[in-house]
């Protein structure tokens, strides 16, 4: 009787990589755990939170390895959630010091809380279901 020969890849890729694909979004969910659960928000738990800085760390120092796969779409999804929340924190935050826009800031960036939900979100299920996301 042979002994069943373990799986190395899925789709061409190496186990190892969607593992580690998995690894990443388990540690943006954790930043964002950390901002409803917390005093920061989720938008400022994600992009300022130890999880999201190490999961886009490995995202950068990975991406050579998931280039030309159907994991690159991850990791450029991954990244470019990390880059934008960053970049509307910023546009959000100059609302912040003007009177005005301080109520229309906060709104502003509970709802780009939801949109990084939805990203992690939306990239996980894509995961498990073993298919590349269309950006």
């Amino acid at each position: 009787m042979q002994e069943p020969v373990p799986v190395t890849e899925v789709n061409g890729v190496r186990v190892s990589l969607i593992h580690l694909t998995h690894f990443i979004y388990g540690l943006h969910a954790i930043a964002i755990f950390v901002g409803i659960t917390s005093a920061a928000t989720v938008a400022g738990g994600f992009v300022f939170g130890l999880p999201s800085l190490c999961a886009v760390l490995l995202n950068y120092l990975k991406r050579g390895d998931v280039n030309g796969t159907w994991l690159e779409s991850h990791f450029r999804w991954q990244i470019r959630t990390f880059w934008f929340t960053l970049l509307w924190l910023v546009v959000y935050g100059a609302l912040i010091i003007t009177i005005i826009g301080i109520p229309i800031a906060w709104i502003l960036i509970a709802l780009l809380g939801l949109w990084v939900g939805y990203r992690v979100i939306r990239g996980w299920v894509a995961l498990f279901g073993e298919r590349p996301l269309s950006i």
